[in-house]
C-alpha cells in the first residue's frame, strides 16, 4: 500500500523559499512518476510539477517555470519542490502524487495522494 507523506510546509513572507519532501513509505517498488499539485481556497487543484522515476524528465507549470525545482532522492523514496520566490498566489495546500504508468499534469493521471501541506505566503 502506497503512503505518501507530505513535510515542509508553512508560513514564509513573499520573495522567499521553501522546500516540500514526499516520502513513499509503504510501496515496495516506485511508482513511474511522481507530481505536485496545489489547491487554493474556492479553486480547483492545479498541477505544480512532475517528475519521472527512472529518467531526468521533469515538466512544470508555466506559473512556476524558473521559480520551482522539483527532484527526487532514489535511496530515500522521496521527491522534493524547491520553492523559490514565493508569491502571494502561491499560496495553497499542496499535495504529492503517485502515478504507475502516467507522466503528466493531468489528476486524473495519479492514483495515490498525499494529506497535503499547507503553504501560505504573506504579502
Amino acid at each position: 500500500q502506497v503512503q505518501l507523506v507530505e513535510s515542509g510546509g508553512g508560513l514564509v513572507q513573499a520573495g522567499g523559499s521553501l522546500r516540500l519532501s514526499c516520502a513513499d513509505s509503504g510501496r515496495t517498488f516506485r511508482m513511474y512518476a511522481m507530481g505536485w499539485f496545489r489547491q487554493a481556497p474556492g479553486k480547483e487543484r492545479e498541477f505544480v510539477a512532475a517528475i519521472m522515476w527512472s529518467r531526468d524528465n521533469t515538466i512544470y507549470a508555466d506559473s512556476v517555470k524558473g521559480r520551482f525545482i522539483i527532484s527526487r532522492d532514489n535511496a530515500k523514496n522521496t521527491v522534493y519542490l524547491q520553492m523559490n520566490s514565493l508569491q502571494f498566489e502561491d499560496t495553497a495546500v499542496y499535495y504529492c502524487a503517485g502515478s504507475g504508468r502516467y507522466f503528466g499534469p493531468s489528476t486524473m493521471g495519479y492514483s495515490d495522494w498525499g494529506q497535503g501541506t499547507l503553504v501560505t505566503v504573506s504579502s
